[in-house]
């Protein structure tokens, strides 16, 4: 299965939060979209976390070769 963007990954938030608020669902319904809403946010999360670290990386390197001048 393809690795989900960041935004298909808000977009699939967005989606569950929608049937949760659906008055008509069941109990187990409920949980299980709630369960996977909780993972969808985690992963998300670890994605901007990733990119913190790349942004910070870069960010260093461009630094660092401003010194060597």
């Amino acid at each position: 299965m393809k690795e989900q963007s960041f935004e298909e990954k808000l977009e699939r938030s967005k989606a569950l939060l929608e049937k949760l608020m659906n008055p008509e669902i069941t109990l187990e319904e409920s949980v299980n979209l709630y369960e996977e809403g909780l993972k969808n946010i985690k992963e998300a999360q670890t994605l901007i976390e990733e990119a913190k670290t790349k942004i910070t990386v870069i960010e260093q390197a461009n630094q660092n070769m401003g010194d060597d001048r």
